[in-house]
């Protein structure tokens, strides 16, 4: 654990190992979170980069009325939220219906045909999730990724949220219910 006033300390006098530190001990957290509203690692990634720019840009600003870890999540949501709002009007815009990407044309060429079945599938899994939990209602998916994805405990949920705790159960009890319902919904349209 470190010492988050300590690190913000020395980085706000100018000590740029400390905010090296501090990217890297958040670095996987900031992706997960990203990841968790864009499904794309390559898109997560760039965009954990922008959440680390803004910070850089702006921790002198930062009053400590919360944790860094608290401020770099709403960083990345809302630059995860801003992502998917350009994507969306740029898709609107250029007429493309889902172009394939690189890496999942990469993925289909793998030689095993038994692995490339399995990741293919797995990734399936992850995408159908991911536009499932999408649907949800803002405060749903938000509290379920934050205490399923993010595995905060809910108290931290809570403080995150500006929240009760008992309202973050109701909003889990109701998003997985919704999820699940969502999930079968699908399946059978499926099949």
């Amino acid at each position: 654990m470190i010492n988050e006033k300590l690190l913000l300390e020395r980085i706000t006098n100018g000590d740029t190992s400390a905010f090296r530190q501090l990217v890297e001990y958040n670095h996987k957290k900031v992706i997960h979170i990203c990841l968790s509203y864009v499904g794309n690692t390559t898109d997560a990634e760039d965009i954990a980069q922008e959440v680390f720019i803004e910070m850089y840009r702006s921790i002198k600003n930062f009053r400590s009325e919360s944790s860094i870890s608290t401020w770099l999540y709403r960083l990345s949501v809302n630059k995860s939220l801003d992502f998917i709002r350009q994507s969306k009007r740029q898709k609107r815009g250029s007429g493309k219906v889902n172009p394939m990407e690189k890496s999942e044309i990469e993925r289909l060429n793998i030689s095993n045909k038994q692995m490339a079945s399995d990741s293919i599938e797995e990734e399936e899994r992850k995408k159908v999730l991911y536009q499932a939990i999408d649907k949800l209602p803002y405060r749903q998916k938000e509290a379920l990724l934050l205490s399923q994805i993010k595995e905060l405990k809910q108290q931290e949920v809570a403080d995150t949220m500006n929240t009760t705790v008992s309202s973050v159960e109701s909003l889990l009890v109701r998003a997985k219910r919704k999820l699940k319902e969502l999930l079968i919904n699908q399946k059978e349209e499926i099949f």
